[in-house]
């Protein structure tokens, strides 16, 4: 498990971390949230020992040190791979600095490039890959030594949507496998389908953290999906409706101001009679990040 306590970090004058709380437990998947310059990749560096910090950081019970790092596999945002290599050199030079020795990547390179679709070959240059499979090609240096923790920054970054559904294939299978991992994202689907927990940041603050399901209902099942031949204006006029607005499948979908009015709409609205839709839901995580960062919906 990893424990992150008291966190602070300044740059100068500057505080960018405000005394950060949180645990990643194993086998889970915990989401670091925040707009751009909330602190998320400075948290990370932190974890990391990249940076000087107030706080504590423990792996397991453990500070991290030097020695941790071959339990740890990190991407960063910025990816780093060295174009004039094969993607057979670099990989072992990388993995290499995990401890792995040649004959164990020789084995482990080709079923990493058939698992994640790598279209190439080891002895073809990297910079001869699209950046989708170069960018692949640095998750698997990542993960190749079956790391404990897993700290992923922004991994989807780039990806078409096939690509980036084989990549949370492979994260939930290293969570299957036990890792803790933890991982940054700015589209909010991505985090709600694949993480167990969420951190969001704003301004170097927690705002709010939890499970998924924990942080979503805590803010009320205040939105509410129905099939219905009302218009707008009259869904608008129903008691507790803030606002009614058209999905994209056609339904309408009405924010209440009290999530207890669901059974007395569900009277008005069927009024005995079968609907095709009717479905109360607390705010996705998209709709709380939005909230939280100040942005009216």
């Amino acid at each position: 498990m990893l424990e992150v306590v008291g966190l602070k970090k300044r740059f100068g004058d500057k505080a960018v971390l405000h005394g950060i709380d949180f645990q990643a437990e194993k086998g889970r998947i915990i989401g670091l949230v925040g707009k751009n310059g909330a602190g998320k990749t400075t948290i990370f560096h932190s974890i990391l020992q990249f940076l000087d910090y107030e706080g504590q950081v423990r792996f397991d019970g453990q500070a991290i040190s030097q020695a941790s790092y071959e339990k740890i596999g990190y991407l960063p945002e910025e990816r780093s791979l060295m174009p004039k290599l094969t993607v057979y050199n670099q990989v072992r030079y990388l993995a290499s600095l995990k401890g792995l020795s040649t004959s164990y990547i020789k084995e482990q390179l080709p079923l990493w490039m058939a698992k994640l679709q790598v279209k190439g070959n080891p002895t073809d240059k990297i910079k001869s890959l699209s950046k989708g499979n170069q960018q692949k090609i640095q998750l698997m240096i990542t993960l190749m030594h079956q790391p404990d923790l897993i700290i992923l920054d922004e991994p989807f970054s780039g990806l078409d949507p096939v690509n980036t559904e084989l990549l949370k294939q492979v994260i939930l299978e290293e969570k299957q496998r036990g890792a803790t991992i933890i991982f940054s994202d700015h589209v909010m689907t991505n985090v709600q389908e694949i993480c167990d927990d969420i951190l969001m940041i704003r301004d170097g603050k927690v705002v709010v953290s939890g499970s998924i399901d924990e942080v979503r209902n805590s803010y009320g099942k205040t939105r509410l999906f129905v099939a219905s031949e009302r218009t707008q204006k009259e869904l608008e006029a129903l008691p507790h409706v803030v606002s009614a607005s058209r999905t994209k499948q056609g339904t309408w979908r009405l924010v209440l101001d009290d999530e207890s009015a669901g059974p007395a709409l569900f009277d008005i609205l069927t009024q005995g009679q079968y609907v095709s839709t009717f479905d109360q839901q607390a705010p996705t995580i998209d709709e709380i990040f939005k909230l939280e960062s100040g942005v009216a919906l």
